[in-house]
């Protein structure tokens, strides 16, 4: 595989960290040169963590204050469960959930404004509202996704994911993890520059959990530089996972915040540039130790 330089990235040394990437958007603009935190806001009934507890509207808004006083960068909003085993929402239902939260927090917050979505009708009515990045767990594969993607001029998370949510996790199989996720998000993030989205718009998330086994998940963090190595910033999700659960013994996802935090400082020592996070402020604090150890060496 062929390794090119990133977008953004002024000087790259080919140590893990070295990056200095960015991510832009219309007339917005995200410096990666640290390692930033993106604040989950799910607005479902039925998230394998907080499901339920941000329906409402305003409290939506309020904890969404509350993570960018935390430190984070970016919030994420989500309308759609993506757990394993969970049901399709249609794209009105979704739009519902998560379109007057958007509204609100591109007019009050001073953070770029994300949403969790694959559907068509979805990115062009968030980014119609003024969102500022889509977050796609089906990167862009979905019936007119990649041209509303590309016309609305907005920043792109692409994810690998093995299968859909219903079904990912019964029994994922791969014959080399590391090659096909790279593979396939350099695959994808090909055809978003084809359809017109400038390199420097991508972020890729190689989808932690999402149709992998345990094992799966540990090669894609140990090998986590492979995937800089497409030229693109990475993001990694691995907040209060299953995998945490299973290699500390917690089963209670909100009470997995240690092995949380272990997984994202392994992901931004290993290169990760945005780590998606419950626990806002744990993980801003444990990054900026990170940061500051992995800028010494």
């Amino acid at each position: 595989m062929e390794e090119r330089v990133p977008p953004g990235v002024a000087n790259k040394t080919g140590s893990p960290g070295t990056w200095a990437p960015r991510l832009e958007w219309g007339q917005g603009l995200l410096e990666l040169d640290v390692p930033r935190v993106m604040g989950v806001l799910n607005v479902t009934p039925d998230s394998f963590s907080d499901g339920g507890r941000y329906l409402d509207p305003g409290h939506a808004v309020e904890r969404a204050h509350a993570m960018v006083e935390e430190g984070a960068a970016i919030i994420d909003v989500g309308g759609e469960s993506t757990r394993p085993g969970a049901q399709a929402v249609s794209a009105g239902d979704e739009i519902d959930r998560v379109l007057p939260v958007v509204k609100r927090l591109v007019k009050e917050l001073k953070v770029p404004v994300s949403v969790d979505t694959g559907k068509a009708a979805v990115i062009n009515a968030v980014t119609d509202a003024g969102a500022s990045l889509v977050n796609d767990v089906y990167a862009l594969r979905l019936p007119g996704a990649l041209e509303a993607a590309a016309a609305a001029d907005c920043a792109i998370c692409l994810m690998h994911m093995q299968g859909e949510p219903r079904t990912m996790q019964t029994s994922p199989h791969y014959e080399n993890v590391v090659e096909e996720v790279c593979e396939f998000l350099e695959s994808r993030a090909d055809a978003c520059v084809d359809a017109g989205i400038p390199p420097d718009r991508i972020l890729l998330d190689p989808g932690f959990g999402f149709g992998k086994s345990l094992e799966h998940n540990l090669l894609l963090l140990r090998h986590l530089p492979e995937l800089l190595d497409l030229g693109y910033p990475v993001m990694a999700g691995l907040s209060r996972k299953s995998s945490i659960g299973r290699l500390t013994g917690v089963k209670n996802p909100k009470e997995r915040l240690a092995g949380s935090l272990a997984a994202a400082s392994l992901a931004v020592w290993l290169g990760a540039s945005v780590v998606r996070a419950h626990d806002v402020a744990a993980t801003v604090q444990a990054l900026a130790v990170i940061h500051a150890a992995r800028r010494e060496a």
